[in-house]
């Protein structure tokens, strides 16, 4: 048989009612800042994660926490 049908009925016990979802929405101010100020500010905060206005490029970008201990960046791309 195939993981595919195995995993059937996992969701044969799904319950819509207890799916996660959002349940609190955060609103702040973005401040310009360069990478590696975001991400002193992120250990400094205790986050996996900081949102913050790039000073160099003017866009909205992630930093975040690797798994292996490095640091991820995220970029927008339109």
């Amino acid at each position: 048989s195939s993981l595919r049908f195995n995993n059937i009925e996992r969701y044969a016990d799904y319950d819509e009612e207890k799916e996660p979802r959002i349940v609190k929405t955060k609103r702040f101010a973005i401040k310009p800042m360069s990478q590696e100020e975001a991400v002193l500010q992120m250990e400094l905060l205790g986050h996996d994660f900081y949102v913050f206005m790039n000073g160099d490029t003017d866009e909205v970008n992630v930093v975040y926490k690797r798994k292996d201990g490095n640091y991820g960046l995220i970029e927008q791309d339109f």
